[in-house]
Order: C-alpha cells, then structure tokens, then sequence
C-alpha cells in the first residue's frame, strides 16, 4: 500500500480507499453503459455478428470510461488526481494533443 500510495503522491489511507472506490465505480459503470449505449445507436447484437458487437462494445467502453473516471473522481473530491491521471494515461497512448500545450 505505501508504494501505490508513494507512486500516486497521496498520503492518507482514506483517499488511497476513496481512489480505488473510484475506480471500481467508474470500471463497473461504464462496462453497464455500453450496453444501452449500443441500443441507443439501434446497434445490437440481432442486427449484427457477434464478435462485431462485442468489438463495438469494448470500443466504446473506452471513452465512457474517461469521462466517468473524471466525473466519479470530481464527485468524490478527488478531482485534480483523475484529472492528471487521466492526462498522462491519454499521453502514454499517444492522444496527449487532446490537452493541447498542458
């Protein structure tokens, strides 16, 4: 616990715990909101292969998962480390023009 939390610059336990608590919600969340996600767009998985679907599905996960994963954290008072988790996560992968000159 000490590493992650050395890793992350946090101090407390609590925050450690409302961080994971975070990111356990925001995991679970948008693995549910891609399914009516899909419906919405009047994409499922009779109109379509499987695999494809599944694919889609994974797909959109990501993005929900970027904007809820801010949110959550904003909600849990944990703001500023999603948000700069959330920039370096999207550098890593290549995407970092999205904050322009940050």
């Amino acid at each position: 616990m000490n590493r992650l939390k050395k890793r992350w610059g946090i101090h407390s336990n609590i925050q450690l715990f409302v961080i994971i608590v975070v990111f356990a919600i925001t995991g679970s969340s948008s693995a549910k909101l891609s399914g009516p996600l899909l419906e919405f767009l009047q994409l499922d998985q009779d109109s379509m292969h499987s695999a494809l679907y599944w694919l889609l599905r994974l797909v959109l996960i990501f993005p929900i998962y970027q904007v809820l994963l801010v949110l959550f954290g904003w909600l849990f008072g944990q703001f500023a480390f999603f948000w700069n988790f959330e920039k370096k996560m999207l550098r890593r992968m290549g995407l970092g023009f999205i904050f322009g000159n940050e």
